[in-house]
């Protein structure tokens, strides 16, 4: 991502503006969530608000400058606070991926929408297609049921029974290293699985709203 700034830096803007806008919505939306159910930590720790200042990691950021893969700052909730003590943490985790999901709904409708009107080379649809593409692959990466990613929080609901202790307790410690491994493996292996998942996600999304293939 890095060498976008020095070969064509108006799309290395574009492209940081809007994962900064998906990454604020998406943390938003888990704080939001936390706070509809009940607990007021994220509301307490100015996590609720679209400010991307309170939401980045700024390490996080760099890697995602540097090599296109980041993170940003968790939003801390207290979990026996939730009116659903189950799945409540699984309605918290959820509320990101679907936000990001969302905005590629509504990025993909704007290019339909004013996509031959505006042209390919206007920034406004350079945008939009970034934000769509960006925010399909927020959702799928971020729906991975391994720790630290919003989708083991369904999977270690699912697991809640005490006879599944020693399952959750495994995925809870080692699945941030799994994490790792897969994504090294599908990196250094040709695997493509990450790109598979997302170009099929994208594909969803696009045949619900037919965009024109601009570029």
């Amino acid at each position: 991502m890095i060498a976008l700034l020095f070969s064509q830096p108006l799309l290395f803007l574009t492209w940081t503006i809007a994962f900064l806008v998906a990454l604020s919505i998406h943390e938003f939306s888990h704080a939001l969530v936390a706070t509809w159910l009940g607990d007021t930590t994220a509301k307490r720790m100015g996590r609720l608000t679209l400010n991307p200042a309170a939401h980045v990691d700024p390490l996080g950021l760099i890697a995602v400058l540097m090599i296109g893969f980041g993170w940003g700052k968790p939003v801390p909730f207290n979990p026996y606070n939730l009116r659903w003590p189950k799945w409540g943490p699984t309605a918290v985790a959820a509320a990101g991926p679907i936000s990001n999901l969302l905005l590629a709904f509504v990025s993909a409708l704007l290019i339909f929408a004013f996509g031959t009107q505006l042209g390919p080379d206007n920034l406004l649809t350079v945008f939009l297609y970034v934000s769509l593409e960006l925010n399909v692959a927020l959702m799928v990466f971020n729906l991975i049921p391994l720790p630290p990613l919003d989708g083991s929080k369904a999977l270690l609901s699912i697991l809640a029974h005490p006879k599944y202790a020693a399952a959750r307790t495994f995925i809870e410690t080692k699945g941030p290293m799994l994490l790792i491994l897969l994504i090294l493996l599908d990196s250094f292996s040709g695997l493509g699985l990450f790109s598979g998942l997302f170009s099929f996600a994208l594909s969803f999304v696009t045949r619900i709203i037919p965009i024109l293939p601009l570029f």
